[in-house]
């Protein structure tokens, strides 16, 4: 079968690696279509990101959809051939965190294509994987499977809104529009926000925000005061969902949050140095979201049911034997959103 690896930096190819057999109460799917995230573009450009670096080959990949190809002895309830949904995220289920339902928290966890761990745990851009029934999640004839790999970035978009709270009749700001951005916005249009304002200093994600739901788009490039009005009087925002990793993002959003207000960061990248008289004065309350584990089901039934419908978000799809022009694709911010790569199927 063919696996999309890296190396490190700049270091992308596609490799023959053999086909996994099938075993007891497990399912092999043959992937579909895979989406290029944020983190595979890092090993790719840069070989890691902060800390994290690649130290032996890794397959990448953890945004993906397929369809059941084998079926262990023991697994109920699937079909070869059914179209799937699949979930990257492989928690212990026995460690502290696992216990008190923290899963995306778990101390060993298993999420696919990535290089925290050494071993690295091996990511799903490959023909075949082998999943746990749990992680399989059927998709409606109606949806394609290239909106099915949406699912994982539609997970991370309502976790931070399970980590902001309700967001029942807020006033929500969120910067940086790129497809969690985007799919952010269209979960908060389902969980009753009553305004959504979307930032970004590019026009392309800035059409995405306003197809998936925003009321009003605010290009920072062209218009850097375009934020300023919010911040009188402590602030406007009752939640801002800070998506881009960008340090004056997230200090402008100390500035136009209300007081007691939340800001939930929801990308990484910079460092910053945290106003703490700002935060303590107006009682921000300043809250990490990190991937996500029982929110996929929801997601993929927000896809299904078109609660959601991430369509805008998809810029291109290329075939795997073009995997490099896709990646170099994805990485290109200013003509692209999301990048998929599709395998045979």
């Amino acid at each position: 079968m063919q696996a999309v690896m890296c190396a490190g930096a700049g270091q992308l190819y596609v490799e023959k690696q053999p086909k996994p057999d099938i075993s007891a109460g497990m399912i092999r799917a043959k992937i579909a279509f895979g989406g290029i995230c944020g983190s595979d573009l890092h090993y790719y450009q840069h070989g890691g990101f902060g800390q994290v670096r690649i130290k032996e080959p890794l397959a990448l990949g953890h945004e993906v959809s397929g369809l059941v190809d084998a079926i262990g002895e023991g697994v109920e309830g699937r079909y070869i051939g059914e179209r799937i949904a699949i979930s990257p995220s492989r928690p212990c289920g026995h460690c502290r965190f696992c216990q008190m339902g923290l899963h995306n928290q778990c101390l060993t966890m298993r999420f696919y294509g990535s290089a925290m761990p050494f071993p690295h745990i091996q990511g799903a851009f490959c023909e075949y994987i082998m999943l746990h029934p749990y992680q399989v999640h059927p998709v409606a004839d109606h949806v394609t499977l290239s909106e099915a790999a949406l699912a994982e970035p539609l997970s991370v978009g309502l976790h931070a809104i399970q980590r902001a709270g309700s967001v029942v009749g807020a006033n929500v700001l969120v910067t940086g529009c790129g497809p969690i951005g985007s799919l952010l916005i269209g979960a908060l249009r389902r969980s009753g926000a009553a305004t959504i304002v979307a930032a970004d200093i590019a026009d392309l994600p800035l059409t995405c925000a306003s197809a998936m739901g925003a009321d009003k788009v605010v290009n920072l490039a062209t218009d850097p005061e375009g934020l300023s009005a919010f911040t009188a009087d402590k602030g406007h925002f009752d939640v801002v969902f800070e998506a881009s990793g960008s340090a004056p993002a997230f200090l402008n959003a100390l500035d136009v949050v209300r007081a007691r207000g939340v800001v939930v960061v929801v990308g990484v990248g910079a460092e910053v140095n945290i106003p703490l008289s700002q935060i303590v004065g107006k009682e921000i309350d300043v809250r990490g979201t990190f991937r996500f584990h029982q929110e996929f089901a929801t997601a993929v039934r927000f896809l299904n049911d078109r609660l959601v419908d991430g369509r805008p978000v998809i810029s291109g799809v290329q075939p795997v034997a073009n995997v490099i022009a896709a990646f170099n694709m994805a990485g290109d911010k200013s003509k692209s959103l999301k990048v998929q790569i599709e395998f045979e199927h």
